[in-house]
């Protein structure tokens, strides 16, 4: 009997000694999320039918599953999504949003390589826009280095897809809204001070021109570059800073960001663009259980945009394209969860640009409740003839409760009012009173971990 108590007492010792000593750690862990909408007013016309659409109602689920392994210097991660529409047919749309390796070095440098969600600073121009369901990640190597305040990323991407012409030289609708993609990012934390700034500089390249199919004179069919608008890539660059600055009970956060170069359109054509924006937000929180917010993005727009009822007329000359585009942040968080101005284009291809005023307030009574409601002033940034600049008002509500440390539900609605100037910019009964409700059931279970 002493005999087995003292090999049970080494079995266990020897046990726990692995464990303290194992290097190597396998998790798996699953997302799920429902989310449905119901909208009603305000609605685009149908393509189908050509008249207005006054109401709206689906249900969208996405199931994401995480595979996660590391050990010293080595991490890799795994997410294998299904998205769709509830009662879709052939509803198979099994994608890999994420799957990367990271490799890291004990002097802070790292090396990742794979398809990464990307998230910078506030998210305002890299960001994994999650709250499109589907979400957004991209294909690149990002090397770089972090340690003693100090992070600094160089993220490269060259994109392909399924119709390599010319050794695969030529890009068009992928995965990316880019063929090639080089980014630096560099933040510093100023230490025993809480503030952090960060500076972005993006240079991005789009597919232009086009090929077109000819005969190959053997009753086939072949590809060739179309002569009035030959196949070749477009560079536009991105380049600001952001900065937080984070003092007790106080937030404030402002960025400024320029666009030059070119930019390609749906057409394949390329215009040069300047354009700029910046942004000022200021969250108060006197105590843990509430708060305020106020703030202020300011987006430009084109010199002159023509405005008519109904038609269009073709495509009128621009010197430049003075629009801001957000490119491939996670614009809900900014502009309005409606994402009613960068989703959906206005007439004719002219940009008015945006004015977006907002001021809210935060309720968290405890650590499982939280909610908020924000009012947001939108206007043009371009002054229109003949109209005001103002597009409407929106209040926007949301509250959010967390029955476990895995399981949440969030829900919002929002009321938005057009004004005329909207009717005119949308060409559509945007001046009705638009009306938005949505909830997300989110389950994200830990499923399984091991260690050797």
């Amino acid at each position: 009997m002493r005999k087995s108590c003292m090999l049970l007492m080494m079995i266990a010792a020897t046990g726990c000694l692995a464990q303290k000593d194992s290097i190597n750690q396998l998790s798996f862990s699953m997302n799920l999320l429902t989310h449905g909408e119901a909208c009603g007013g305000g609605l685009p016309k149908s393509e189908n039918t050509g008249s207005e659409e006054d109401k709206s109602r689906f249900m969208v689920g996405r199931v994401r599953l995480n595979v996660d392994y590391q050990r010293p210097g080595l991490q890799a991660h795994a997410v294998i999504q299904n998205k769709g529409l509830w009662g879709m047919k052939g509803n198979n749309a099994v994608t890999l949003y994420e799957g990367w390796v990271k490799l890291t070095a004990k002097n802070g440098l790292f090396a990742q390589a794979g398809r990464i969600a990307l998230t910078y600073d506030d998210e305002r121009i890299i960001g994994p826009n999650d709250f499109a369901t589907a979400a957004q990640s991209h294909d690149v190597l990002r090397v770089g280095y972090e340690g003693y305040g100090h992070k600094a990323h160089a993220i490269l991407a060259y994109n392909q897809n399924g119709d390599n012409y010319y050794n695969g030289t030529y890009y068009d609708n992928g995965a990316q809204l880019y063929k090639t993609m080089q980014t630096v990012w560099y933040h510093y934390d100023v230490p025993k001070f809480p503030l952090g700034v960060s500076l972005l500089f993006m240079n991005i390249g789009q597919q232009a021109g086009r090929y077109v199919e000819v005969d190959d004179g053997r009753g086939g069919k072949k590809k060739v570059p179309d002569e009035y608008n030959e196949p070749r890539t477009e560079y536009q660059q991105m380049y600001g800073g952001y900065f937080n600055f984070h003092p007790e009970h106080l937030t404030l956060e402002g960025s400024y960001y320029r666009q030059t170069g070119k930019v390609v359109n749906d057409a394949k054509q390329a215009g040069k663009i300047k354009a700029w924006m910046a942004s000022a937000k200021a969250t108060i929180k006197p105590t843990d259980k509430y708060g305020f917010v106020l703030g202020y993005d300011y987006l430009s727009g084109d010199d002159y945009v023509p405005v008519i009822h109904g038609g269009s007329f073709g495509m009128p000359y621009r010197e430049y394209e003075g629009g801001f585009a957000p490119l491939y942040g996670s614009r809900t968080k900014f502009y309005g969860i409606l994402d009613y101005f960068y989703e959906s284009a206005y007439i004719n291809g002219f940009t008015p640009g945006l004015q977006n005023t907002f001021v809210g307030a935060i309720y968290s009574p405890n650590g499982k409740f939280n909610c908020s409601a924000t009012y947001h002033y939108l206007a043009t940034a371009t002054e229109l003839s003949k109209l005001d600049r103002t597009l409407g008002h929106s209040v926007e509500l949301q509250a959010s409760y967390k029955f476990s440390k895995d399981i949440s539900l969030i829900a919002g609605y929002t009321q938005m009012h057009g004004t005329e100037t909207m009717d005119r910019l949308k060409q559509g009964n945007s001046s009705k009173q638009a009306r938005w409700g949505w909830f997300s059931l989110v389950i994200s279970p830990s499923l399984f971990t091991t260690k050797w």
